[in-house]
């Protein structure tokens, strides 16, 4: 409007000249300045000089320093001076539907000596707003949280790099900063959302129940006698001994998963904040689909334990508290323990499914019914005890040989399943298999 006022009076006096003086600097800076960003951009500004400089080591300028500089341009029709900027257009981070996005900082404090990914702090959010970041002592590096499938942020183009399955967003400053693959060298399928679902046996009939065995790449060390990580230890089951509490409750206690305190290892700062350590996890993820950073964490598919009816499992637990033998002196064929601790639990397993860590716990499937054993070519059709099992080669006193077949029923309370088990190991070892 004041350059209109001030074009009248001359326009009146017709001189020109200082019309065209004006449409030439329009058309030499100002137009040149005006820059279009698409509705899915974001515009990167350069600073071409500054007198002011950068003073540690960020790639990005937050006074004025020539460089990147950490405000970007969203989209629209906007004016950078070109004389003084240069602007890159970028695409906004797009994540695909059944796909997660790994975000790597550029910028930031360093990590510790030790560690592997960034602390992440709620101001943080989803990574959009640079400032936040930097003031809430973000670090660079591996970002513990991943972008959701569907997400559609304007993240800032040097700051963070984003890696998804198909693509890189960002503009990386090391070529080695991602690996050799673009991806830390994880496979692309790891970049999907988890899914845990049932599952087709190999007969491709049997639908077969499964869990989702979690090993975590980072966290304080396990204590010297565990081999896996449980939120707490077996401190509630400590206190569940205290107070005389019956076998059957410390099992619910034990396979009662803690994972909501870290949502099933979604919140993986949440995690570290509980006390989870490195290594195998205690507690498996059950149905469902997940979003797990795969620079963290690596999730095993395994089958859920399913106690059929006239049937007790026996558990022989790898992890807990130390041995404690409950058998008595009258017993002379190894040892049990209470559950919650390692060794093999006095108390089995009755009829339902459980999903307990195969890694952590063996579970000795035994028959409670009647079994036929046969020494003969026949076998049982209600279990494979007999497979091996061959007629029994006899010789005459005159020295003829033949074939004897033999049968034999036996029978395992539930209650005497875990003695069993201690004394021979396994139901093949009692068949004599």
């Amino acid at each position: 409007m004041d350059l209109l006022t001030n074009l009248i009076p001359l326009l009146w006096a017709n001189d020109w000249s200082y019309l065209f003086d004006a449409v030439a600097l329009v058309a030499i800076v100002v137009l040149p300045s005006l820059r279009r960003i698409g509705p899915s951009e974001i515009g990167l500004l350069i600073k071409r000089a500054s007198f002011a400089q950068l003073t540690d080591d960020s790639p990005v300028a937050f006074n004025g320093e020539a460089g990147y500089q950490a405000s970007l341009l969203m989209p629209g029709l906007r004016f950078a001076l070109w004389l003084l900027y240069r602007v890159e257009k970028h695409p906004w981070v797009q994540i695909p539907a059944g796909e997660i996005g790994v975000v790597v900082a550029q910028i930031g404090a360093s990590l510790a000596t030790s560690a592997k990914s960034a602390i992440y702090k709620s101001e943080f959010g989803n990574f959009t707003d640079l400032s936040a970041f930097v003031r809430g002592g973000g670090q660079k590096g591996v970002q513990r949280p991943v972008l959701p499938p569907g997400s559609l942020l304007p993240i800032h183009p040097v700051a963070f790099l984003v890696v998804t399955q198909d693509r890189c967003y960002g503009v990386p400053l090391s070529r080695d900063i991602l690996g050799e693959d673009g991806r830390f060298g994880l496979e692309p399928e790891q970049f999907n959302v988890l899914r845990i679902a049932p599952r087709r046996g190999p007969d491709n009939e049997a639908v077969v129940d499964t869990v989702g065995i979690v090993t975590v790449f980072e966290g304080d060390p396990l204590p010297s006698s565990q081999i896996a990580s449980r939120l707490g230890e077996f401190k509630d089951v400590e206190q569940l001994e205290r107070s005389n509490a019956s076998d059957s409750e410390v099992i619910e206690t034990i396979f009662g998963s803690k994972n909501l305190l870290h949502n099933n290892y979604q919140d993986f700062q949440a995690f570290l904040d509980h006390g989870g350590r490195i290594g195998l996890q205690h507690d498996p993820l059950l149905y469902g689909a997940y979003n797990l950073n795969p620079f963290l964490i690596r999730v095993e598919i395994a089958p859920m334990l399913v106690v059929r009816q006239g049937e007790v499992a026996v558990i022989k637990a790898y992890v807990g508290m130390a041995t404690q033998d409950m058998s008595g002196v009258d017993f002379k064929f190894g040892s049990l323990v209470r559950p919650g601790h390692r060794g093999i639990w006095q108390e089995p397993l009755r009829t339902g499914k459980y999903p307990i860590n195969p890694r952590c716990y063996q579970a000795e499937v035994v028959p409670t019914a009647i079994l036929t054993l046969n020494w003969a070519d026949a076998t049982s059709q209600a279990h494979n005890l007999d497979k091996q099992l061959k007629q029994i080669d006899a010789k005459s006193r005159e020295g003829f040989v033949f074939a004897i077949d033999l049968q034999v029923q036996i029978h395992v309370a539930d209650t005497k399943a875990p003695r069993v088990i201690s004394m021979v190991g396994t139901m093949y070892n009692l068949a004599g298999c």
